[in-house]
């Protein structure tokens, strides 16, 4: 595989993490900051479970990152691409 391949390949598993709506609410959630799995669930108005099995796919695309307080795991945004990534997407889709 060819290194373009490779790049190519990446960038389809981002556009797949992405096509979730689910996901996509939970990036909306943490656009506004850092929360945990509970704060994000009421926000959302669905299951700690589903959240956090959502959040295992977004931490391993590196869109989302983890922090541990204590007993309490709080996620953010990865990075400033992440938001910019949704913005995007967003205007896209507002656009037309």
């Amino acid at each position: 595989m060819s290194h373009y391949d490779s790049t190519f390949t990446h960038l389809a598993e981002l556009f797949s993490a992405l096509s979730d709506p689910t996901r996509l609410r939970i990036i909306y959630v943490l656009l506004d900051g850092e929360r945990n799995v509970g704060q994000i669930a009421a926000q959302l108005g669905t299951t700690e479970s589903a959240v956090s099995h959502q959040l295992r796919g977004l931490r391993q695309m590196r869109l989302v990152r983890s922090r541990k307080e204590g007993r309490q795991v709080f996620y953010a945004l990865d990075d400033n691409h992440v938001a910019e990534l949704y913005s995007l997407g967003l205007d896209h889709v507002n656009h037309g």
